[in-house]
């Protein structure tokens, strides 16, 4: 891959992230745009998950969960997260800090319309983050589900949709021979995108 330097790295992040980021889908990299993510809450005990980056805004990054789960109940309380995008085929790392808030309900109805028959049913059947007594419990919901929406429009739970991670520190790394990596931060300020080398 080609290596991080001053003079192709972009100085908008996000279209240094695009590029980053199609270039691995073009690998067909399995799960290309996972992204581990880490909130935490009231105890103040870090927790992380992996998510998928689903679209990159001009202002920030896209993932969708169940607004009841372990994750959302940390953001309503700290909507400050970090975030990182790992790919070891390309030794390749991005590092995400920012707030996070709540997607228009019309995008998560937009994207929710977009996903697999399946994938909307699971979303309604499982009580995310939730004990349950066993697998037969959430493979018997999945069966309601699919029951109640029996030659229904599958629409989205008002419980379940998007949030957008927008940025003040993005972090893009390059490994290099020697653990003499390239590393680059964007960090804004009100207005701008100040960048900066950093050593490895």
């Amino acid at each position: 891959m080609i290596e991080l330097t001053e003079d192709n790295l972009n100085m908008n992040p996000f279209v240094q992230l695009r590029t980053w980021l199609k270039e691995a889908e073009d690998c067909e990299l399995l799960d290309y745009n996972a992204m581990a993510l880490a909130t935490v809450g009231k105890d103040l005990q870090p927790s992380s998950r992996m998510v998928l980056l689903k679209e990159i805004l001009s202002d920030g990054v896209v993932f969708f969960t169940n607004y009841r789960s372990k994750k959302a109940m940390q953001l309503a309380i700290q909507p400050k997260v970090s975030a990182v995008i790992y790919w070891p085929q390309f030794e390749r790392q991005i590092r995400i800090e920012g707030l996070v808030e709540r997607l228009d309900e019309a995008s998560s109805d937009e994207y929710y319309d977009s996903r697999p028959y399946g994938s909307k049913i699971g979303a309604w059947a499982s009580p995310q983050s939730q004990p349950i007594p066993n697998r037969n419990y959430l493979e018997n919901l999945k069966s309601d589900y699919e029951e109640i929406m029996k030659d229904k429009i599958v629409k989205r739970p008002d419980f379940w949709g998007g949030y957008i991670l927008k940025p003040v520190l993005i972090e893009f790394w390059k490994g290099r021979e020697d653990r003499l990596h390239d590393r680059f931060e964007y960090r804004k300020d009100e207005k701008n995108w100040n960048v900066q080398r950093l050593a490895p």
